[in-house]
């Protein structure tokens, strides 16, 4: 149907360009024409307008899908026009037809005009009878921040051949740009008028185009935008706008990383990491979520030789795998073995002798321990003790142990188990030539058991997304904050340290399950429901990286302190920590009494009931 028409239109269009140029050669007089040209015009329009539509349908003018034309289509147009002209003046000269000498020129103008405007109104028509319904499908968007990326982001959304968003209305904190049109889309307001303007225009999404915010302003523009029930989409940073990469297809959701409010932990690696290169370096614990990361950055800086050493050899392998495909020149082994084995460990330092040690290796889940609390003693303790005696024995350089916030002021076995290993890395320090620390830190996003893959898989199922309890609150970091203290803790090391990260302010988990649901354009408590369960056994409302700030000290890094510990009695820990050892394997139930006699701050609690209803 449409080529038909096409022809159609284009034999009209053919007979008019012809007499039209011989029109526009006469000034526009028709009786100043001379009629042996109207003659010649009127015996060679049959032969024009059919070899004109050859030409036309062998350069496939009737084939393209012009509603999505371009400078293909546009190339064809030009060669057909052309060529129809040349034949036309050949075939004239040859029948010794008479023609103004500006004919053919006015001519192929015209007629290129013309074949161009009946292609182009068959896309504006196209366009016109998909705008209706595109608009009604399309997301309602508005776009926060009327700068370059914004103005990549609208130029694509409107020229795109999918129409997938429709732009009511851009936002921008500039007062000199309230009141302008971006791409015809005006600027109304500034962030803090986003709810109301999302309520007034009908919004479903927001879209974040300033890629250049501090973590601060980003957390708190996304604390104005979750005031809405809109899904909110981000920028991810500023150098895509350096190397003009910007666009929609880099729009990702808002991350639980995006809502700390907080600069990352920027360490100088790489003066850091000298003290890795050309070491033989083992990590206990390597395949899990801080071990890999910890392999991972330590693969980077060429060590002589990396150790992983995991009880679990799924991940192990997985890690194996990923560390060999990225990184082709790494000298790796993977051992498969508990530390908890005195002989397995002892064989391990002396068949590689491993210069540096990052003891990962742990039981961590609090309500599982709580449960097992001798499984954490043989464990954590016990694993502990084996790995850094074997440290001593075999001479390694230096040691680090992953501890925990929960290991002040325990009210958990795991906490206190921990507490102990901080207690048995400090004994150590006093009498060894291996300089020994501890790292402790607070909730790693997105290591195993972390409460945010729980969150979003709730979210994901519709939920409800519990949470033990209204008030509760942590220090959250990622991975490789996480990952770059230990590190930088190892070359900081001299002996006895416990170090601390400036985590910033506490988030309170109620409020991060409610910031997750709205990120995911669902409203808390309508769409999903938010059910308080009650504190699990042996978690507590907050966590303390200090029980006091006496004996602490600033590092070069203004973000690293150092926990001062008092001098520990060597034979009485080492008394207390066999006791304690050979307790948990008899399966003592009275375990938690003997580790408070060595933690005498750790308070068991009692297993509570649920608090609250769910929140509707």
């Amino acid at each position: 149907m449409q080529t038909a028409a096409l022809v159609l239109c284009d034999m009209v269009l053919i007979a008019a360009c012809m007499v039209a140029a011989l029109w526009i050669r006469h000034d526009f007089r028709l009786t100043e024409i001379d009629p042996d040209f109207l003659d010649t015009v009127a015996r060679y329009m049959p032969v024009n307008i059919c070899c004109t539509l050859l030409l036309f349908k062998l350069f496939r003018l009737y084939n393209n899908l012009w509603q999505f034309a371009g400078i293909a289509e546009l190339s064809s147009v030009v060669a057909a026009v052309t060529l129809s002209t040349v034949l036309q003046s050949i075939g004239m000269y040859l029948l010794g037809m008479r023609i103004p000498r500006s004919y053919p020129l006015l001519y192929i103008m015209l007629l290129f005009m013309a074949t161009c405007a009946s292609r182009y109104v068959i896309r504006i028509l196209y366009r016109e009878s998909r705008k209706g319904s595109d608009e009604e499908q399309a997301v309602r968007t508005m776009m926060v921040g009327a700068g370059e990326a914004g103005n990549i982001l609208i130029r694509e959304i409107k020229g795109g051949r999918r129409v997938r968003r429709v732009i009511p209305c851009i936002v921008d904190d500039d007062p000199a740009k309230r009141g302008t049109y971006l791409h015809g889309i005006p600027v109304v307001g500034n962030s803090q008028d986003i709810p109301r303007l999302a309520q007034e225009y009908q919004i479903s999404e927001i879209v974040i185009a300033i890629p250049s915010l501090s973590p601060a302003q980003k957390k708190r523009l996304l604390e104005i935008c979750q005031e809405t029930s809109c899904k909110t989409l981000l920028l991810p940073g500023i150098y895509q706008i350096v190397n003009g990469e910007v666009s929609v297809s880099m729009l990702r959701q808002v991350e639980i990383n995006d809502l700390l409010g907080r600069p990352p932990v920027k360490l100088e690696m790489e003066s850091i990491m000298d003290y890795v290169s050309g070491k033989v370096i083992l990590v206990t614990g390597g395949g899990g979520s801080i071990g890999s990361e910890i392999c991972r950055q330590l693969a980077l800086h060429h060590p002589k030789l990396l150790i992983i050493f995991d009880i679990y050899e799924n991940s192990a392998y997985d890690l194996q795998n990923e560390l060999l495909q990225s990184h082709s020149d790494l000298k790796l082994k993977v051992l498969i073995g508990s530390v908890r084995n005195q002989r397995r460990v002892d064989n391990i330092f002396e068949t590689y002798h491993p210069e540096l040690v990052f003891h990962a290796a742990a039981h961590k889940h609090v309500p599982l321990m709580e449960d097992s609390p001798n499984e954490a003693i043989k464990n954590n303790v016990l694993g502990t003790w084996v790995v850094a005696h074997a440290a001593d024995r075999y001479q390694a350089e230096k040691m680090v142990l992953i501890s925990t916030d929960k290991a002040v002021r325990p009210t958990n076995i795991m906490g206190a188990s921990k507490r102990v290993c901080e207690l048995i890395i400090q004994r150590f320090s006093q009498t060894s030539r291996t300089e020994f620390a501890a790292v402790r830190f607070g909730n790693v996003l997105g290591s195993n058991g972390s409460v945010v893959p729980l969150f979003q898989k709730q979210i994901a199922q519709g939920g409800p997304v519990t949470v033990t309890h209204p008030d509760i609150i942590r220090y959250f970091m990622t991975i490789p904050e996480a990952v770059n203290l230990v590190l930088q803790c190892g070359a900081l090391a001299k002996g006895g340290e416990i170090f601390i990260l400036d985590m910033g302010e506490p988030v309170k988990i109620a409020d991060l399950a409610r910031q997750m649901i709205r990120c995911s354009g669902l409203v808390p408590g309508k769409d999903i429901e938010i059910k308080y369960i009650g504190l699990r056994p042996g978690e507590k409302l907050y966590e303390e990286l200090l029980i006091s700030l006496d004996n602490v000290k600033k590092t070069e890094n203004d973000r690293i302190f150092i926990a001062q510990q008092p001098h520990m009695d060597e034979s009485w820990l080492d008394n207390a920590v066999e006791a304690l050892v050979q307790s948990a394997f008899d399966e003592s139930v009275d375990i938690k009494r003997q580790v408070q006699a060595l933690v005498p701050e750790y308070v068991p609690q009692d297993d509570r009931a649920p608090v609250g209803a769910a929140e509707k």
